[in-house]
């Protein structure tokens, strides 16, 4: 007797299972109750404003800045890309001045770099610091550069570092030729921009793009080089870009194998031709009948 009521508890709740999940399957068939089919592949939401998404640094190796382009330097006067421009590469930085971090981060980074370099910024290079906010001015401009001038340890440096600002057609010609993507978050009131720096040629095209807010000095040293068609360096650094060579992907300068193996192998025959010549000549010496008489 037991045994039966217990087999028809057990019948009566599988088919209280079945109900409830064919009930269940239904209702997430139909977009009901609790459960929510997943999005579909590529049509995820992020969250991200429309206006931030493109937000990036595109390269544009060799594209042509506009020379004409006028901006304003920290005194004001009107100034054009190319017065800075013709004989020595540029380093241009964009920025804006009153960013709370990234930017200040961005210029940190580099006057760190550079005063690494042997290289010194208004004899061998420019340094073109832009801002990209419009409504920025040169009285701004003025008290950055002070700012950092103090902590460039080189001679006449602040004949070198430029601080400039603009009006938005303007700035727009310069990054969109650079490849600078940047918005206005109205959410936050300030700018989105992704971080690095920008190496142009004597003739103003777009030569090295490095990344972040910290530049190895070697990589920033090869790239002023090679920037500058090695008008600047020594055999030392034709040397280093004989074994390095700049990776656009990573941004930075990379061993080259193959090179590095032939230069070692260059390197062990001059070596081991010099001690065999020294050998020799001591066997020679030896060998040389000593000259003297006796009176």
């Amino acid at each position: 007797m037991m045994m039966r009521s217990y087999n028809r508890l057990v019948v009566r709740g599988v088919t209280l299972l079945l109900l409830v999940g064919a009930l269940t399957g239904a209702r997430a068939q139909s977009g009901g109750g609790l459960y929510k089919r997943p999005p579909e592949v590529g049509k995820q939401e992020t969250g991200v404003p429309e206006a931030l998404k493109n937000v990036r640094i595109e390269q544009r190796l060799d594209e042509q800045v506009p020379l004409d382009i006028k901006l304003r330097d920290e005194t004001g006067q009107l100034v054009t890309i190319g017065s800075f421009l013709g004989r020595k590469p540029a380093i241009l930085a964009l920025v804006y001045y009153d960013c709370p971090m990234l930017c200040s981060q961005v210029l940190n980074g580099l006057l760190g770099s550079l005063n690494a370099v042997p290289f010194t910024a208004g004899r061998d290079f420019e340094v073109l610091v832009v801002s990209f906010d419009p409504r920025e001015k040169p009285e701004l401009a003025a008290g950055k550069k002070r700012s950092y001038m103090i902590r460039y340890t080189r001679p006449n440096a602040e004949q070198g570092w430029h601080f400039l600002t603009g009006d938005e057609s303007e700035i727009r010609r310069l990054t969109d030729a650079v490849g600078f993507h940047y918005a206005f978050d109205e959410r936050t009131n300030q700018w989105a921009h992704a971080s690095g720096i920008i190496l142009l040629t004597p003739q103003g095209k777009v030569a090295r793009y490095f990344y972040g807010i910290q530049y190895e000095p070697r990589d920033l040293r090869l790239g002023l080089v090679e920037a500058s068609e090695n008008k600047i360096g020594s055999p030392v650094d034709q040397l280093l870009l004989y074994c390095f060579h700049y990776d656009p992907a990573a941004g930075k300068y990379g061993p080259v194998v193959l090179n590095i193996v032939r230069l070692a192998g260059a390197l062990t025959l001059v070596g081991l031709g010099g001690l065999l010549l020294v050998l020799w000549r001591r066997g020679a010496a030896r060998k040389s009948p000593t000259t003297g008489g006796v009176t």
